[in-house]
């Protein structure tokens, strides 16, 4: 991991892992953090220098289609 953040990117996130409570090791898992505006933040753990962000309006709107199933097709055996 580097500890430098591309510009722009607050240094002080609280990073947080999307993993199985029993995940063991690094991942690669996705680490999402909430800024201080609108907007939130999204990283690899694998490739943690790169983050793209996106507004929680969109955020959420996304985490209830994932709920609601509407994203099950992007998925093998689903």
């Amino acid at each position: 991991m580097t500890d430098a953040l591309p510009a722009g990117i607050p240094d002080d996130l609280a990073w947080q892992r999307a993993a199985p409570e029993d995940a063991n090791g690094s991942g690669p898992w996705i680490e999402i953090a909430y800024g201080d505006s609108e907007l939130v933040y999204l990283r690899e753990t694998s490739a943690p220098d790169t983050v793209v962000t996106t507004t929680r309006t969109k955020w959420e709107a996304f985490a209830r289609g994932i709920q609601a199933g509407e994203f099950d097709h992007f998925v093998d055996g689903v």
